[in-house]
């Protein structure tokens, strides 16, 4: 492991191979962008924390690929605009040293645009999770998760973002489970089918997590 991580200790500050000060900065910059509700450091830092969870519940993988992956995800991010994942994996391409897992981390960061991780990638499993584990957060940090979410798209019309966050939340909820490592459904598993369950009845009755 590339340093002591602890659950009080701050991601955003450990120590991760091939991730300067410079680019650090740089990253960080991009994540505190004005645009950016949801998608912002916090996220960011929620990421880094699940992964950490992961890591210690026994789940195994690479982890400076997947937290180098972590970090630059979402670092391209306009809601109004298109290709966010796959500029991100550009942006790492670009910025990320030559002597880095660079091909790696951009092909975590692509899985990302829809979370299709084939059977046996564990390091696709592990970010997907700790991606999503905002969905078996607890039910207010979930309902300022999806407030967030919608006020980055407010640009969207509402019964147009209606209809595609009720596709979204079907989709995951079809899936044979939410979350792909072991120690992702034994953590947020059951919740996560609470809080998805209880988003889509508010929407299809015309409301939406309360402010």
């Amino acid at each position: 492991m590339d340093t002591d991580r602890t659950a009080s200790a701050d991601p955003l500050g450990a120590t991760v191979e091939f991730l300067t000060a410079e680019l650090r900065a740089d990253l960080l910059d991009r994540w505190n962008e004005p645009q950016r509700r949801y998608h912002n450091e916090t996220h960011l830092r929620a990421v880094l924390r699940a992964i950490d969870a992961l890591e210690a519940d026994g789940e195994s993988f690479d982890g400076t690929e997947v937290r180098l992956a972590a970090w630059l995800h979402a670092a391209v991010f306009d809601p109004a605009g298109s290709e966010n994942t796959d500029k991100s994996a550009a942006l790492a391409e670009r910025v990320l040293d030559p002597a880095a897992p660079v091909a790696e981390v951009a092909r975590l960061v692509r899985l990302m645009g829809g979370h299709r991780v084939e059977p046996g990638d564990l390091n696709g499993a592990v970010l997907s999770d700790a991606d999503l584990a905002v969905l078996g957060a607890d039910p207010d940090t979930y309902d300022t998760y999806a407030r967030d979410v919608r006020h980055e798209y407010a640009h969207v019309p509402g019964e147009r973002f209606v209809a595609g966050r009720i596709g979204a939340l079907e989709g995951l909820l079809e899936r044979r489970s939410v979350f792909l490592t072991r120690a992702g459904r034994d953590m947020w598993e059951k919740q996560a089918h609470a809080n998805l369950n209880r988003e889509l009845g508010l929407l299809r009755a015309g409301g939406f997590p309360a402010a």
